[in-house]
């Protein structure tokens, strides 16, 4: 993510029209995926009762398809995206890197470690696993801010660390299924890949409201982390406490990913790609962390309707998301290395 630069607007009413423009079309998009995903599978319900399923209508057909088995992959797939959207892209801002997401620094590592380690050994479940998954996440954060923060904090060392953190976790991830029964080792291995399979309802309560409270929290953050795009001395000396902002955007950021991640896995790259996806629909910082949030969205309910429906064999979301969020990192870095390091 290259640093926000400023200019005389020429005017803002085109630019706030624009902007509205984006956001209006990924909104308009996330809904045409869910009742995508809630009419079409391996058979299609028509529109209409699809409508009465939802509504209750008691003539309805085809209610058990639409509630119990599309319903809840298709809500968990919109929660889980947005908050995968949202947690990364505010990294990147926060960081001024577009490789400062939660897929690459370790925090995604550390929940699903935490998360592995609470089903497999603890044998806890539900909002327990995702309490584990939050707490491991915020030591995870903390530890690779204070290494990396020493005689001055830096992006790429943040980054380095955290790729280094990121292994570890991936070994402590391996030793526990390791060491776990085979049913287990089983069940932990289909949630490592990211899946939305046998979603329940009640399964997108912990990370509605997640989304609700992190959310909220970053988005009355929103213009002291635009400001923080400047550099700590601009931002102090326009009223900014940039370590107070930096620790409630942190906050925010692991409890979106992590309460997601242990809902779902760690879905590969999401968090990773919405944010310069979102940067190229919008450019400037205005209405970003929204727009990365409906990307997010749209990236799992795509990802997990062409891995189950439009593939040879039904792959987990998480397997499309890395299959197309691979090549991109490669093409971050090497056009980084073409443009003298800028992102």
């Amino acid at each position: 993510m290259s640093d926000v630069t400023f200019t005389a607007p020429r005017s803002t009413r085109p630019v706030a029209a624009g902007r509205l423009q984006v956001l209006g079309f990924l909104a308009a998009l996330v809904l045409g995926l869910v009742l995508l995903t809630l009419s079409c599978g391996r058979g299609c319900v028509p529109p209409g009762d699809v409508w009465a399923a939802l509504t209750g209508a008691p003539e309805a057909n085809a209610v058990f398809v639409v509630t119990e088995l599309r319903l809840p992959r298709a809500v968990m797939g919109l929660l889980a995206g947005a908050s995968f959207g949202l947690g990364g892209v505010a990294f990147q801002i926060m960081l001024r890197n577009s490789l400062a997401s939660p897929d690459i620094i370790g925090i995604s590592a550390s929940a699903g470690a935490a998360a592995v380690f609470a089903i497999v050994i603890l044998a806890l479940d539900g909002w327990l696993v995702s309490l584990v998954a939050v707490a491991a996440g915020l030591g995870v954060a903390a530890l690779i801010w204070a290494l990396s923060s020493r005689r001055g904090a830096a992006g790429a060392r943040l980054i380095l660390i955290g790729i280094g953190v990121s292994a570890m976790l991936d070994s402590v991830t391996a030793y526990v299924l390791l060491e776990a029964p085979a049913w287990d080792r089983a069940e932990a291995m289909r949630w490592l890949t990211g899946s939305l399979n046998g979603m329940q309802l009640v399964q997108a309560l912990p990370v509605a409201g997640a989304l609700l409270v992190f959310g909220g929290l970053l988005a009355v953050t929103a213009r002291d982390l635009e400001v923080l795009r400047l550099g700590d001395d601009t931002a102090e000396a326009l009223g900014v406490r940039a370590d107070a902002t930096r620790l409630r955007v942190t906050l925010a950021a692991v409890g979106l990913v992590a309460i997601a991640t242990a809902a779902t896995g760690p879905i590969a790259f999401v968090a990773f790609l919405a944010g310069p996806i979102a940067a190229r629909l919008l450019p400037g910082s205005r209405g970003l962390l929204l727009a990365a949030g409906l990307v997010g969205a749209v990236l799992v309910i795509a990802g997990d309707f062409v891995g189950q429906f439009l593939l040879p064999a039904r792959l987990p979301v998480g397997v499309v998301t890395g299959a197309v969020g691979a090549p991109f990192l490669l093409y971050l870095i090497v056009r980084a290395n073409r443009n003298g390091g800028t992102l």
